[in-house]
């Protein structure tokens, strides 16, 4: 039928790969990735980024679905990843004005490439 294989071809393929070899990675890369890297192991970067894909939209539905954070360190996160160009702030010119937050291709492009640590996560909750 059509080429697409089943989560469990899918994941059983994945484990037999053999190890990738990352000695052909030049210093360049290296760099790049490890600034990639710490952007999105900031303490909370990754639990904003993943409401954003849940839906969150509004200041409140980000402190509703990351538990824990202030609303400084969640306003400092916003706009980190909004210079990363991640998140992308929109003015909406109401009154009061009202200010909503959506993920942007790169920062969807970033949680698909995520998404096996999600899955990762999820098999190793210990």
């Amino acid at each position: 039928m059509g080429s697409s294989r089943s989560t469990d071809e899918s994941s059983a393929a994945d484990q037999r790969r053999p190890d990738i070899d990352y000695a052909h990675i030049d210093d360049d890369v290296c760099r790049s990735f490890q600034r990639s890297v710490e952007i999105v192991g900031r303490k909370w970067t990754a639990a904003v980024l993943m409401a954003s894909m849940r839906g969150a939209r509004r200041f409140v539905d980000y402190r509703a679905r990351v538990t824990g954070i202030s609303n400084q360190l969640l306003s400092q996160r916003l706009r980190e990843l909004e210079s990363h160009g991640l998140i992308e702030r929109v003015v909406v010119p109401t009154t009061p004005v009202q200010i909503t937050y959506r993920p942007t291709e790169r920062g969807a492009s970033l949680m698909r490439v995520l998404h096996p640590l999600v899955e990762w996560s999820v098999q190793n909750k210990d």
